[in-house]
């Protein structure tokens, strides 16, 4: 399972996210998506722990916790959704088939 963690500051980093999580356990591994265009973190990180255990306790105790001045939101991250294959059909006047 993997945590994710939600309402982060702009300046936090990944070994900032890994010590707090280092607290309930051992840390797997530290995702923290960057902006691209503004050269920041985009707001939001997924961590791993070693066991199952370990994260459910982080999730109990940082959901809704201050932390670099914000409310976290911290869960089980949910799988990602393959938009892929959702073309947008549902408006048929978006294509023009005329030439």
């Amino acid at each position: 399972m993997s945590i994710y963690v939600g309402n982060l500051s702009y300046d936090v980093s990944q070994d900032d996210l890994r010590r707090i999580f280092e607290d309930y356990g051992s840390v797997v591994r530290v995702s923290l998506p960057m902006d691209r265009e503004q050269n920041r973190p985009r707001g939001f990180a997924f961590v791993d722990m070693s066991d199952k255990t370990e994260e459910s306790a982080a999730i109990e105790a940082l959901d809704e916790a201050e932390w670099m001045g914000r409310t976290l939101r911290v869960n089980e991250a949910k799988p990602r959704e393959d938009n892929s294959s959702k073309a947008s059909w549902k408006n048929p006047r978006q294509f023009s088939l005329s030439r």
